[in-house]
């Protein structure tokens, strides 16, 4: 039998509700408070979620010795200091993306953390997409080849955000993915061009380049502004690319197809010429794989509870949060803030 985890959530807006869902659903767990400034919030947990009392202030949370750890569902701007002091209060602490806004926001949480034995994990949610997971085993066995590049798309028309833009906000998910599937290298360079074309000061378009070692390139393409949504990642391997499309039915398909060069004995290679052919074009097979799924915010919270119950370090803990919040930092517009301080909850 499960040992009983007693947690609290502090946020419960436009993502809380899912959070508090799948926490409240796990076996041994209980969500003992949910922490809301908003009287209307607040109202919808005491009707859809009954077992948990809400609370406006969290000091309350701070203070009960029963509870073992936090979910912050907050405002990106209110997660260090929250977190923070949930750790100062001796708790575990899940934080939704992005950890922090600052480098040096990620390596005080984890100086804290270390001093007190305490986890501390990211909601970076597709990690623990079962579609991403299949990718990563395709790059770890070499199916692909040598990484050349990757690409996504993250586009949507609307939800406008007024507390951080469109790279805060959609970026981090395929940072996170792109990171994950690398093995969390640090990107050689870091670039972005982006628009403000909504809200002064806070682009809704963004187009993020990283250049990684070994000639390996990324690009990520956000927007608020665009006709059709699209969650679209591309793998373009020196064997095999791989397509994934996370609101497609089929989320992965690979693709057999490639460009080799050929090799050329002897003395006049003419690498100029028009007249010599000097590549192989492949084009097998394209391969949808059956993959099995299971709801990433539900592994995420197990994952979070079993790191708590036997003192592991998270797959989205301060390592992988850390490099994610260095690329957005070194990322952040040099004419203006990406992120605006609210309200904590």
């Amino acid at each position: 039998m499960l040992p009983n985890l007693v947690l609290a959530q502090f946020g419960c807006g436009y993502w809380g509700p899912n959070l508090l869902r799948n926490f409240s659903a796990l076996p041994g767990c209980t969500v003992k408070y949910v922490v809301d400034s908003s009287a209307e919030r607040r109202g919808f947990v005491e009707s859809n979620f009954p077992l948990s009392r809400a609370i406006e202030t969290h000091q309350t949370v701070l203070d009960d010795p029963s509870v073992d750890g936090v979910v912050i569902a907050t405002p990106a701007a209110s997660h260090f200091s929250l977190a923070n002091q949930v750790l100062d209060a001796g708790k575990h602490v899940f934080v939704e993306k992005p950890l922090a806004t600052k480098v040096a926001e990620v390596d005080e949480l984890s100086k804290r953390a270390a001093e007190r034995n305490l986890v501390v994990m990211t909601g970076h949610t597709f990690i623990y997409n079962a579609a991403v997971r299949y990718v990563k085993q395709l790059i770890d066995a070499g199916e692909l080849g040598e990484i050349r590049y990757i690409y996504s798309q993250r586009l949507n028309l609307g939800r406008i955000r007024a507390d951080i833009d469109a790279l805060w906000n959609f970026a981090p998910h395929d940072i996170s993915i792109i990171q994950y599937w690398l093995g969390n290298p640090e990107p050689v360079s870091v670039s972005r061009q982006g628009m403000a074309y909504m809200q002064d000061g806070i682009d809704d378009v963004v187009f993020l380049s990283l250049e990684y070692p070994n000639k390996v390139i990324a690009n990520i393409h956000v927007s608020w502004l665009d006709p059709q949504k699209v969650r679209k990642m591309i793998v373009v391997g020196s064997r095999k690319m791989v397509v994934y499309d996370d609101i497609a039915e089929d989320k992965i398909t690979i693709y057999d197809k490639g460009i080799d060069r050929k090799a050329i004995l002897g003395e006049n290679m003419d690498f100029d010429s028009p007249r010599v052919s000097q590549f192989n074009y492949r084009s097998g097979d394209i391969l949808i794989p059956e993959v099995k799924f299971a709801e990433p915010l539900r592994v995420e919270a197990e994952h979070f509870a079993d790191c708590i119950r036997n003192s592991r370090e998270p797959l989205t803990g301060l390592n992988h949060a850390r490099t994610v919040v260095s690329i957005l930092e070194r990322a952040r517009p040099l004419n203006g803030q990406a992120i605006r301080q609210s309200s904590a909850v």
